[in-house]
């Protein structure tokens, strides 16, 4: 499930159950204790309210150290969803901080109905640290600090305590159809009093196409299971089911395309906190002769299509990385497990048997030609013998990699994501969209930036986006969206990976800062690639040349000298004239 690249040392693979139900907060002072109470002395009595930036992440214990907006002016394409944050504090103790939303209107009468606006108080989670990243780790060896992550639309209002800072999540969803114009509206917070705040939205002549309809190509891998667990259901129950699709539903309209699909048991070798079974059901009989239950592979897939994710469907797999394959032995009437190392005859057997009964199975559902065998890498020749597999059970098997970049293999590859390390060569790019087959790539626990850590920079989701137009690719995978912790509502640490590696949204399903600068990043992605293709048409030289110009500044190691948020905001106005 991660980990794509690297030597997958052994207490990676433990049951990660056995993680401490009490991680303690090592938090360093982030200030001296007398100094933070003079701040808040300086702060005018009552509650204080303001805009803010939504690609920063404001302290809770902190007073804002922001120049005081009563008003936000934003520019949005049609069908574009836009994101601001709210701030609240106080030097003393209020009941009931809730806001109140209306309607945007224009001068003609056209509106955006509240219905289109979402406030959502900003929960606070425990994070850590970069550090060396990848590994086993302690939380006493980490700074531990509380940031603002999970966004709370379920809540009405909140208690604000003394010497506290509030953040709310505001977002407005331009619908498709809306006319062109300038939208204005009032925001109110209410608290010791009612402040109004003002709104306005310019909303452009341009249109975002439905997430389901993006060429961004976005792959966060589902944990089905861990829906399960946090809400007490029982696994691949009818309530089950009906929990989990909020949360796909919510993946579809990022603009996910890929279903995680597992098709034998702990594909990852249990790396996570929750177990992640197979939907298929291996049965060895007693004539020595196998048998296969899809009946819950059937299920699952139509659910998640119902969903909204219908593209692709990625199978793993074949080559985990450790080989250690379950089923039932019905002879010896137990499970047993199977261990040959891919290459050998007895792997070719086993998986050869296999395979042309799923191929069949999948050929009758009209699954076939979106189903992929998904790799995450291994050794080369091992890679090269399942691949070979693969085309002798049928030529038309798909295939979709994780991993280094492999000059020798990418012909084979049709979905081939690379680690951020690697770039593919031009004219390979160029070959691959000839051929319809895409190229993305991927962060894990490797890279401080860019990243989705609840310690990452929130803009950081943004230039992914903008990133991957840079490159000329077509999307991005990260490896959880929501393989959570033991409790992750309140603390977003693990055992093995920095804090936030493992989720992108929390149960309820609540969503985060850094799943919607994610979805940002998507429709940045989007935007550009529809300007550049009428730039280019319309013979808007200066147009495309300053588009094209300013994708050049996004490389990552150009991240250690700048940040993300002073980056776009030098170039962000361009999709926006």
């Amino acid at each position: 499930m991660k980990q794509l690249f690297f030597i997958c040392l052994s207490f990676f693979c433990l049951n990660i159950k056995a993680q401490d139900a009490s991680l303690a907060l090592q938090k360093k002072p982030l200030v001296n204790p007398q100094i933070l109470k003079e701040e808040w002395a300086k702060e005018p009595n009552g509650l204080n309210v303001s805009f803010a930036s939504s690609n920063v992440r404001f302290a809770r214990e902190l007073p804002a150290k922001i120049i005081v907006q009563k008003a936000w002016a934003a520019k949005a394409w049609k069908g574009e969803k836009i994101h601001t944050q709210i701030l609240v504090w106080t030097n003393k103790d209020l009941n009931n901080i809730s806001v109140q939303l209306e309607d945007l209107k224009d001068t003609q009468g056209h509106v955006i109905k509240k219905e289109n606006l979402t406030a959502g108080f900003l929960d606070y989670v425990i994070t850590d640290e970069f550090r060396d990243g990848c590994g086993h780790r302690k939380p006493q060896d980490f700074d531990s600090s509380y940031v603002a992550d999970a966004i709370d639309t379920k809540t009405k209002s909140v208690v604000l305590k003394k010497n506290s800072t509030q953040p709310i999540w505001l977002s407005i969803k331009v619908p498709a159809n809306t006319i062109a114009g300038n939208y204005k509206g009032t925001i109110k917070v209410k608290g010791d009093q009612e402040y109004a705040l003002a709104v306005m939205v310019q909303v452009l002549n341009k249109t975002l196409p439905a997430p389901d309809k993006w060429q961004y190509d976005l792959d966060l891998w589902q944990h089905p299971a861990a829906i399960a667990r946090v809400h007490n259901a029982k696994l691949w129950s009818e309530e089950h089911f009906s929990l989990m699709k909020d949360y796909y539903t919510m993946l579809a309209d990022a603009g996910q395309k890929t279903i995680t699909a597992s098709i034998v048991n702990e594909p990852w070798g249990h790396q996570t906190y929750d177990d992640y079974p197979s939907l298929v059901k291996w049965t060895k009989k007693k004539d020595g002769s196998w048998t296969y239950d899809y009946s819950l592979f059937d299920k699952y897939i139509s659910f998640v299509m119902d969903c909204g994710i219908t593209e692709r469907i990625n199978c793993y797999s074949m080559v985990p990385w450790k080989i250690a394959f379950t089923y039932y032995d019905e002879a010896a009437q137990k499970e047993a497990v199977f261990t040959d190392a891919i290459g050998t005859p007895g792997y070719h057997a086993f998986w050869k048997t296999m395979l042309v009964d799923f191929t069949q199975h999948l050929k009758q559902k009209g699954w076939f030609s979106k189903t992929y065998i998904a790799m995450d890498e291994r050794p080369m020749e091992a890679m090269k013998s399942v691949i070979k597999l693969l085309k002798e059970t049928d030529k038309n098997w798909k295939i979709a990699l994780a991993g280094d970049y492999h000059p020798e293999i990418e012909q084979d590859i049709d979905v081939y994501c690379v680690a951020s390390r690697w770039e593919f060569p031009a004219a390979t790019l160029a070959k691959r969209k000839e051929k319809g087959q895409l190229s993305t790539w991927y962060t894990c626990c490797t890279e401080p930036y860019p990243n989705g850590f609840t310690f990452s920079s929130p803009a950081e989701g943004v230039w992914i986006g903008w990133y991957t137009a840079s490159k000329n690719m077509e999307g991005y995978l990260r490896w959880a969206y929501n393989s959570w912790t033991k409790d992750p509502l309140k603390d977003s640490r693990f055992i093995t990976w920095p804090a936030g590696d493992t989720y992108m949204v929390y149960p309820g399903p609540l969503s985060s800062i850094r799943f919607e600068k994610l979805i940002e990043g998507g429709q940045d992605f989007e935007k550009i690639k529809y300007l550049r293709a009428v730039y280019a048409k319309n013979k808007q030289t200066k147009q495309l040349n300053d588009l094209n110009k300013a994708l050049e500044i996004f490389d990552i190691k150009s991240l250690s000298k700048t940040t993300a948020d002073d980056m776009l905001k030098k170039v962000k106005p361009l999709l926006n004239q």
